[in-house]
Formats: structure tokens, sequence, C-alpha cells
């Protein structure tokens, strides 16, 4: 998100898709760490098996991970198709082709995590006696940093400052988000 200070219109049209992503991004690292811990109290981690003290039960706590999975999925799905594509034709970082691929590895990272974490939530919802927070813990921890850097890092390669190295403002206008 910008500063505090408003925005011109212009400066809104250049920092359009930064403050869009920016809402889902947030978005995700809250629902992240809704599985992970408590909003509440920030060391009390859901993920350690307390969910049931906050009033889940374990299919409802699986199914928030579900859920987590499902929507990164969806975004990554819709940004690897239709966004990237285009912001690679002159910024190599969003292009599978550059030196230097960083958000296209940070999916791969982000995806293998999510991976890891769906096998072991149908395991768990299949045999609900398996359960381990520990397990459950170590496989967020897997991909936690990856995920917050890139969000975070997405958002600021889509700030206006950055977007004006590479776009005219009528092509950011049209760039689909």
């Amino acid at each position: 998100m910008h500063s505090g200070t408003p925005f011109t219109q212009e400066e809104r049209r250049w920092n359009r898709m930064s403050e869009t992503m920016s809402h889902f991004h947030e978005w995700f690292k809250r629902e992240f760490n809704m599985v992970y811990e408590d909003h509440d109290n920030v060391f009390a981690k859901l993920a350690d098996g307390s969910f049931s003290r906050r009033g889940l039960s374990l299919p409802g706590y699986l199914g928030e991970a579900k859920s987590m999975c499902t929507h990164l999925n969806f975004h990554h799905s819709l940004e690897e198709r239709h966004i990237f594509p285009v912001l690679a034709k002159r910024m190599s970082v969003f292009s599978e082709t550059a030196e230097d691929p960083r958000h296209i590895r940070s999916h791969r990272a982000i995806h293998k995590g999510l991976d890891d974490l769906e096998a072991l939530v149908k395991k768990w919802v299949a045999e609900p006696s398996t359960y381990s927070p520990t397990e459950m813990r170590a496989c967020l921890d897997s991909f936690r940093e990856v995920l917050f850097r890139h969000l975070d890092e997405e958002v600021d390669d889509l700030k206006g400052e950055n977007m004006k190295k590479y776009w005219t403002l009528e092509e950011v206008d049209r760039i689909p988000i």
C-alpha cells in the first residue's frame, strides 16, 4: 500500500496494479496467518493443535488450510496465464526465460509448499487420528518465508515508480488486472 499521502489521479493510474495486488496479497497473508496462528494472540499457533480451543474442529481447521491452498493456486494461475506474460515482455523478473526469473521461481517454491500442504490435508481428512501439529507447522514453515517475501516483492515491482521504467501510462492502463 502507499505511504498515506493521497495519490493524484495520474498516480492512482500508475499504481493501480500495485494497489490491487496489495489488497489480494494482504488477504493471502491474513489467510496464511489464520491457518498458522490465532489472530487474537500471535503466540498461540493454531497449527500446534490449539484450533479446537478457538472453536474449530479438525475438519474445519483442515478446510481452512485447503481453502488457502485453493485461493493461492487460483491467484497464481491467473497471474501466470494472464498477467505475467504481458509484464514479462519488458520486465524480466516476470519472465520464465530471464536470467533471474524471480517471480516464477518464487511461484514454483510456493506451489511445492502448497502441494505438500494439500497432501497432508488430504491424509488427515481421510485419517484424522494421524493429524500431527508438528508436521503441520513444519510444512507451513517450509514455504512461509518465500510466500511472504514474494507477496511483498511482487507488489513493489508493480508500484508506479517502477512501472514508469518500462511502460507508458496508457500501456499500464491496458494491462489486465
